[in-house]
């Protein structure tokens, strides 16, 4: 009854699902790639002894000014080629919404981060999927043809592959007068960020967000890069939808993190670490390891397969991602957690395996 009141079109709507989100402390969360480690100090800090009183009264900066600035000198742009968003989804939407609306198909891989096909439903826009290649890489060849713009996750989502900025170059080729979105939300685990070809190629947008590398899910926040003209498309947008879209604490506490590079090194650093070393571990064991410039993995383990280890680790505590679809059902996403964490998966799985056997 309560669907007559709904705009038509609204119950063919399939949105996106998140990772599950428990509220039990004592599980160990390698399902939704969180960060393992704490932000910045210098954000924590600010959020301890800020006095933000005056802020919450008043409306935020519209233009987030002081965090845009903070963006550019990070990746050696100007302020006019930054954009900010609540999280990099709320990006990717005005993204899909400005530059995506064509009569051509929008063209993005097979297996990518599901809220794509989410966006183009909302938004009815065609789009057409490109098949990876059997071990999950990207074809850039196979993205030629009719396009109204290609998104790219770099590293992929979830194989945790990563394309070389000379096949990035190629990419942009392909379409030179269509948008090319670059989706870089795990590209600080290892990957080299499209950013520096942003000067060359005016059909280039970089998206990030702060909630891997820099440890802010919670925050929601999400930037996009690229020449000026892509930026006041989505100034224009997201102007037409929310005036105001960064609350004020968000943009100083994203300002102090983004500034605070030799911790976000640092991070990186330790989740890389940890990664390769699980990746080895997980070999040892005999499953299959996607290479990943990411913060999590994609492995295929022996058996009992996919799901009864994903099944198996659950009832123990331990929370991974299994996708019940095509070409990656055999698989499971693990996030990288902390040394501890990863060490404590190892020893399950061994068990686990070993009483299968």
């Amino acid at each position: 009854m309560s669907k007559l009141f709904w705009s038509p079109g609204l119950e063919k709507l399939e949105p996106y699902t998140p990772g599950e989100q428990p509220n039990s402390q004592t599980l160990v969360k390698l399902n939704t790639n969180e960060n393992p480690y704490p932000a910045s100090p210098e954000a924590l800090s600010l959020l301890a002894q800020g006095d933000f009183a005056d802020a919450l009264r008043r409306y935020p900066d519209p233009e987030s000014c002081e965090l845009r600035e903070a963006i550019a000198e990070r990746y050696n742009l100007n302020n006019r080629q930054v954009f900010v968003g609540n999280g990099s989804d709320e990006v990717l939407a005005l993204s899909f919404y400005s530059f995506f609306r064509r009569s051509e198909p929008l063209l993005y891989p097979d297996i990518t981060y599901s809220f794509y096909p989410v966006y183009c439903q909302l938004f009815d826009i065609e789009f057409r999927t490109i098949p990876l290649r059997n071990d999950f890489a990207i074809a850039v060849e196979d993205f030629a043809g009719n396009a109204g713009g290609i998104i790219v996750p770099n590293p992929n989502a979830p194989t945790g592959r990563c394309l070389s900025l000379d096949k990035i170059e190629e990419l942009l080729g392909l379409h030179p007068e269509r948008v090319v979105i670059i989706d870089e939300a795990y590209i600080d685990f290892g990957g080299e960020s499209a950013t520096q070809l942003i000067e060359r190629y005016p059909n280039l947008l970089v998206i990030h967000t702060l909630s891997k590398s820099y440890a802010l899910a919670g925050l929601r926040l999400g930037f996009a890069m690229g020449q000026e003209h892509l930026i006041e498309g989505l100034l224009r947008a997201k102007n037409s939808f929310n005036s105001y879209p960064i609350d004020a604490i968000a943009q100083q506490v994203a300002t102090a993190a983004i500034r605070d590079s030799a911790w976000h090194a640092d991070n990186c650093g330790k989740v890389i670490a940890t990664r390769q070393r699980s990746e080895q571990a997980l070999q040892k064991l005999g499953f299959q390891v996607v290479p990943s410039k990411a913060n999590f993995i994609l492995t295929k383990p022996p058996a009992p397969g996919a799901e009864a280890l994903y099944l198996a680790l659950r009832e123990q505590g331990i929370l991974v991602r299994y996708f019940s679809k095509p070409r990656i059902n055999e698989y499971l996403r693990i996030s990288i957690g902390t040394d501890e964490e990863m060490d404590q998966l190892i020893r399950n799985c061994k068990e686990i395996l070993a009483s299968q056997s």
